[in-house]
């Protein structure tokens, strides 16, 4: 008798738009979203500027050269 190696756990994550539940891994190509649309509705948010830094960066902020 072999003994087979247990498979691993899926990792599921929140979709950061819709709050579904979507599957983490390789075999989801809109990883940590659950679909393209979800991805697509977060990317127009980008470009729409509706995420923003909340405050300007300060040069201490930055990496010393």
């Amino acid at each position: 008798m072999q003994s087979q190696a247990p498979k691993p756990k899926k990792r599921m994550v929140t979709c950061p738009q819709c709050n579904r539940l979507s599957e983490y891994s390789q075999d989801n190509p809109y990883r940590p979203f659950c679909s393209e649309r979800c991805k697509l509705v977060d990317l127009g948010q980008w470009a729409s500027e509706n995420y923003r830094i909340p405050e300007p960066i300060k040069p201490e902020d930055l990496p010393e050269e």
